[in-house]
């Protein structure tokens, strides 16, 4: 039987959607792609078992979250989530409260954002669920 689907289970989603982002890039320079651009670029180093680790567990995170993403929402529905989330910084942008000139916290913003949108993804069916009292078809013995 699967568990009820609450506000917790949608806050759990969005916090590994936001340490699956955040891992991935952040504008501080702790991130993988830190990393691999040191790794493959630059300090000499060479390609390791953690790195190859950190690279499969990251692809499989992208892969469960993408994948989820996309087959609930579709195409066009990605598409929405990410226009509305863009027109939500565009207007903050426009009234004053976010400035594009610092680049760091616009980046920040804009990750958090690609975070809510996979959360969104992972948990759009159990939403529509609950807003039409239409079921999946990937939904069985409910």
């Amino acid at each position: 039987m699967a568990q009820k689907f609450n506000s917790q289970g949608f806050l759990l989603r969005f916090i590994f959607a936001l340490v699956l982002v955040y891992v991935t890039y952040n504008p501080m320079g702790f991130s993988y792609y830190h990393w691999a651009k040191d790794v493959l670029i630059g300090d000499g180093t060479f390609l390791s078992p953690p790195f190859a680790l950190v690279s499969i567990t990251l692809l499989i995170g992208w892969t469960i979250y993408l994948r989820a993403t996309f087959r609930s929402l579709g195409g066009f529905g990605l598409l929405l989530a990410l226009a509305f989330f863009a027109i939500l910084i565009w207007w903050l942008v426009d009234l004053g409260l976010l400035g594009i000139n610092n680049v760091s916290v616009f980046s920040y913003i804009v990750l958090f954002l690609i975070a809510a949108v996979l959360a969104v993804g992972m948990s759009w069916s159990h939403i529509r669920r609950r807003l039409s009292g239409q079921a999946d078809m990937d939904d069985v013995d409910e």
